[in-house]
């Protein structure tokens, strides 16, 4: 099932300091994230007090997941792990396993994540590689692409990852299972880790200031 795009077009109509309400599992392009925050533009998602470029904290227990085609029987199988184990997931589709592009469910996870919407993401397609490069597209994404319990720890102990990558046909679902339990309860390590990923956000906030300079240029 297709999701609504919000662009920078959409954003024509709205005064600065105003507030935008839209559907939830919309996917909001990055240039319509900056847009907004250079404006002072709140957008909102329904029944939702998290906004883009807002300070909402993440909800906790919360956990945004999303599939392509791929990815959706797994998908729906960690949903109910999810449940299991005391989370909320939030689905960002797709519906079905009718053929969708991975780009777009990856960016809407990567989005509520950052927004402040889940604690943590979970995007999977067939390989989980393209999702992990989509994700981390977004600015504040941290997607690890993981494959056994021992990269799962990593990610989460030495990297921070708050987006986890899943393969659904490199893994057997009991595998992803495991993955999956050990890269929620795998807290962040910090000391020497912290510096590490500031590192990674400093490289992150570099370019985004680049691209501003050369869009106003």
């Amino acid at each position: 099932m297709p999701r609504t795009v919000l662009t920078v077009r959409d954003l024509e109509a709205i005064p600065p300091g105003g507030e935008l309400v839209v559907a939830r599992g919309t996917i909001i392009t990055a240039l319509a994230a900056d847009e907004a925050a250079q404006r002072g533009i709140t957008i909102r998602f329904e029944d939702s007090p998290a906004s883009v470029g807002g300070a909402a904290q993440p909800v906790p227990r919360t956990i945004a997941i999303g599939a392509d085609h791929g990815g959706f029987d797994l998908k729906e199988q960690l949903k109910i792990h999810l449940r299991e184990w005391g989370y909320t997931p939030l689905d960002l589709g797709t519906s079905s396993r009718d053929a969708v592009d991975y780009p777009d469910f990856a960016e809407a996870v990567a989005n509520a994540v950052v927004r402040g919407d889940a604690a943590l993401g979970i995007v999977i397609d067939s390989a989980g590689i393209g999702s992990s490069i989509a994700a981390n597209k977004v600015p504040g994404a941290r997607a690890a692409l993981c494959y056994d319990r021992a990269t799962a720890r990593n990610s989460r102990e030495h990297n921070d990852a708050n987006i986890l990558s899943l393969g659904a046909r490199m893994i057997a679902p009991e595998t992803a299972r495991e993955i999956l339990a050990v890269w929620l309860e795998t807290p962040f390590a910090g000391g020497r880790h912290q510096k590490r990923v500031d590192k990674i956000r400093a490289i992150e906030a570099r370019h985004s200031k680049q691209e501003k300079s050369a869009g106003k240029a």
